[in-house]
């Protein structure tokens, strides 16, 4: 993107219980020129406000429709229950829905978890939101089973939580508008995902630096060609010639260069 095709800015909407803060960091670093504006959203509307392109991307929880949208899954939560410090499952480390069956389980209109069916007792009453159930298990009139990050959200003094080991989970994933997947929305996905500033993104980059090779010598028929150098014959050649293919001037077949059986010496004077 170049001149009037730059956006002011780039318009991230979370849900609850979402913690952006490090990516926005690593954003502002990578990208000073194009401020990244938060956009705080309920489950309900975060999809909506998507479609509605009042945010670029948002982090919401799971199921996404793929219909019209993209999805990236990040990570999955802990389930545990919010219970008063001086309930007696806060003497437990971990608990199972069999557990509550007994207590009345608040189960808020904004619930993120897909229950099959609810553990514990129902209360009279839905409350509206999370953090109304919250106050209702402060009240001590039931407890509330939610993901983690929504029981640290609306941490209180006097209440706890532990971890619920057969609860539903909830999933919370990167989504956009999958007609607007822009070059923005690809770098906030390379942020999410930990690539690094210098990595290729998936709609192309600079070229990688291939590794230097040595260039191989031409075969000479020497040593560096691959195979033993021949050696020059040592002494005379077996046919009467040098190495250097010069003849010698003797006879092969005899060792002093006469003939077998032939005397030495001066040659006989003619009569």
């Amino acid at each position: 993107m170049t001149g009037s095709e730059v956006p002011h800015s780039f318009r991230l909407a979370y849900v609850p219980g979402v913690t952006p803060t490090k990516w926005v960091r690593i954003w502002n670093e990578r990208l000073p020129d194009v401020p990244l504006t938060l956009v705080s959203v309920s489950p309900a509307e975060a999809f909506g406000v998507l479609r509605a392109g009042d945010a670029d991307a948002g982090f919401v929880r799971l199921p996404v429709d793929r219909t019209d949208l993209s999805a990236i899954p990040l990570y999955t939560e802990t389930t545990v229950v919010v219970i008063p410090k001086d309930h007696l499952v806060a003497t437990a480390e971990e608990v199972s829905t069999a557990d509550l069956a007994d207590e009345i389980v608040l189960h808020p209109l904004d619930d993120t978890l897909d229950w099959e069916k609810l553990p514990g007792q129902p209360a009279i009453e839905r409350p509206e939101t999370t953090a109304d159930a919250i106050e209702l298990v402060a009240a001590g009139v039931g407890v509330l089973v939610v993901p983690q990050s929504l029981a640290r959200l609306h941490h209180r003094k006097d209440l706890t939580y532990r971890p619920v080991s057969d609860a539903p989970e909830s999933r919370v994933a990167l989504s956009w508008p999958q007609e607007e997947t822009t070059d923005l929305v690809e770098e906030f996905i390379g942020i999410v995902r930990g690539r690094t500033v210098n990595s290729t993104r998936g709609r192309g980059g600079p070229t990688p630096p291939q590794p230097k090779t040595k260039r191989k010598r031409p075969d000479t028929g020497g040593a560096g060609s691959g195979g033993a150098q021949r050696k020059p014959a040592s002494g005379k050649a077996a046919s009467g010639r040098s190495a250097s293919g010069k003849s010698t001037g003797k006879n092969p077949r005899g060792a002093s260069g006469g003939a077998k059986g032939g005397k030495s010496g001066k040659p006989r004077r003619r009569p």
